[in-house]
């Protein structure tokens, strides 16, 4: 019989900057984790931070929490007080507008997730269960001890999912939509196994894209230069502005992560008679591709489909990377091969009462939410489903 673990008593430090923490230990235990991903990173996070994108003046205040056994960091999450909604991807505005009507505060809130990112992740990183138990622990105690209305933990992974419903967390679901790498050995391979019109689609998607006087270059991280990153950055305010919105990142948070994690990235680059139109950025591991950032200087009718979805798409099989993550909403994937995932967040709140009834709309919601993919499973691109589907 397997011997039980010991006991063990951890120093708890709750951090304003990951710098206290440091690179090489938070890196260390992200990298432990059993799908680690670069948005966990400390490049990434603190790329975040340091350029003003998510700090305190922008109403996002981190307070990580870490655990550590003697000098070793044996678990950590990041967490941050919110003061809004802004940025989150899983929208609680109703929620705040309830409390506001009842004449209660819903800000301040606990937040774990990554700033602008709705990608699923490690959120308590853990070197082992039992100080993962004791992370959770903490949680507990540091929301019941503060003036919060509620905690937040935003795509967490499906094991975590169970861990903190198991805490008390009330789960709530979403759908995304994922490509999955069948081993394709090219492009023309996967439009092969679509139905006959998505294929046509696509081809002409494609076609106008090359009629309209358009190439485009793949520019990995490591050979980007700063002419590149400043190019992207207008690419990408050009297209917040024309929507008539504020962008959520700076060109030192782009340049940040283009010196830091270099080999995560990758540009598209699109240009016209001799200069550059538009732009696309994906980040990606080993095993997985994540859709992030587009902008465009000149419209182009399906240029965004050719920057952010195709190109990304044939890197993704010449790389055998296994997964695309096409990030926030968006039926229309599904005519590119794209299929539906079901994404979790986990939800405590202080209030008796609204917590009662947030449970009840939780229930209605995830059956919605049921009854959803069911109705997407029947709209499938695919001439047969591929593997993993």
């Amino acid at each position: 019989m397997d011997a039980l673990p010991t006991k063990v008593d951890y120093r708890t430090h709750i951090v304003s900057s990951l710098s206290e923490i440091g690179q090489a230990a938070w890196d260390a235990l992200a990298a432990a984790q059993p799908d680690p991903n670069p948005f966990v990173s400390f490049a990434f996070l603190h790329a975040l931070h340091e350029s003003g994108g998510a700090c305190t003046e922008t109403g996002w205040q981190p307070q990580f929490v870490a655990l550590y056994d003697g000098a070793e960091l044996a678990a950590a999450m990041p967490l941050y007080v919110k003061m809004h909604s802004y940025g989150e991807y899983v929208f609680d505005w109703a929620w705040a507008d309830a409390y506001q009507r009842n004449g209660l505060d819903y800000y301040p809130k606990l937040l774990s997730a990554i700033p602008f990112t709705p990608v699923t992740g490690p959120r308590l990183l853990a070197r082992d269960a039992h100080a993962r138990a004791a992370l959770l622990a903490v949680l507990r105690a540091t929301q019941e001890a503060s003036a919060v209305s509620s905690t937040h933990i935003l795509y967490p992974p499906a094991d975590q999912v169970r861990q903190l419903a198991d805490a008390g967390f009330m789960l709530r679901s979403g759908v995304q939509f994922h490509w999955l790498n069948a081993g394709y050995d090219n492009f023309e391979q996967f439009l092969a196994t679509l139905e006959h019109k998505k294929r046509k689609n696509i081809r002409a998607e494609r076609r106008k894209v090359r009629e309209a006087g358009v190439t485009l270059r793949r520019v990995r991280g490591l050979d980007a230069s700063g002419d590149d990153w400043r190019l992207f950055h207008r690419c990408y305010e050009h297209t917040y502005a024309a929507h008539r919105s504020t962008p959520y990142l700076n060109l030192d948070f782009f340049l940040r992560i283009g010196r830091t994690m270099a080999h995560n990235i990758l540009l598209v680059i699109a240009e016209r008679g001799g200069h550059a139109i538009a732009a696309s950025l994906v980040i990606h591991s080993e095993r997985t591709l994540f859709g992030r950032y587009w902008g465009e200087l000149e419209h182009v009718p399906c240029l965004h489909f050719e920057a952010a979805y195709y190109q990304p798409l044939e890197f993704c099989i010449e790389q055998k990377i296994a997964v695309f993550e096409g990030g926030a909403q968006g039926e229309h994937k599904m005519a590119r091969g794209f299929l539906p995932t079901r994404t979790w967040s986990a939800h405590w709140l202080a209030h008796p009462a609204f917590a009662d009834a947030i449970e009840r709309f939780l229930e209605r919601e995830n059956g919605g939410i049921d009854d959803y993919l069911d109705e997407l499973d029947d709209r499938n691109p695919f001439l047969k489903r591929p593997p993993g589907a």
